[in-house]
C-alpha cells in the first residue's frame, strides 16, 4: 500500500474514481454529492489530493485542505472494489498524519446526514459531531459537521 500526492496527469482517474465511489449516493439523493461535481484540477495543483494504491491499483483518494487552525477533509473516496477492506481507514490515518505534519491540532470534515454508514465509520474512528446545518449549495440537504483532535501519529 502506498499513498502519494496526485499529479496533473491523474485528473481523469481522480474524477472517475470519485464518480464510482459516490454513485450509490448519487442514486439515493437524486443528484450527485458535491465531491462528484468538484473541479479537482485546482485541488491537485495545490497538493490537496492524495491517491491510495494497493497492488498497483488505485484503491482510493483523499482530498485534504490546510487551514490556519485545522485540516479539513473534503472527500474520502474508495473505489467500489476496495470498499470494506480498510482503504477508508488508511486514508483517514493519512489525514491525521498530514494534519500532524502541518502542526495542526484537529482534523474536520462534513458529510451529508443521509450518509449514515459514513457517519458511523467516522464516529468509530474517533470523530465527534459538532453540529448540523443546511447545505448552502443544495436546498433541503443537511450537512453533519465532525471533528477529531490529532495528538499522535496513527500509522505504523
Amino acid at each position: 500500500m502506498t499513498i502519494r500526492r496526485a499529479l496533473a496527469g491523474d485528473l481523469e482517474t481522480v474524477v472517475s474514481l470519485t464518480e464510482a465511489a459516490y454513485a450509490p449516493y448519487s442514486a439515493l439523493f437524486g443528484a450527485p454529492p458535491i465531491p462528484v461535481t468538484e473541479d479537482y484540477a485546482p485541488r491537485i495543483a495545490r497538493g490537496e489530493v492524495w491517491l491510495l494504491e494497493r497492488d498497483g491499483e488505485l484503491a482510493g483518494l483523499l482530498t485534504l485542505e490546510r487551514h490556519d487552525d485545522h485540516a479539513m477533509i473534503f472527500s474520502v473516496a474508495v473505489a467500489p472494489g476496495f470498499q470494506g477492506k480498510g482503504s477508508g481507514i488508511a486514508l483517514l490515518k493519512h489525514a491525521d498524519d498530514q494534519t500532524l505534519a502541518w502542526g495542526l491540532p484537529e482534523v474536520r470534515l462534513y458529510t451529508n446526514a443521509k450518509m449514515e454508514r459514513n457517519i458511523a465509520l467516522y464516529l468509530a474512528y474517533g470523530f465527534h459531531e459538532t453540529g448540523r446545518r443546511p447545505n448552502p449549495y443544495r436546498p433541503g440537504w443537511v450537512l453533519v459537521d465532525m471533528a477529531k483532535p490529532v495528538d499522535k501519529v496513527t500509522t505504523g
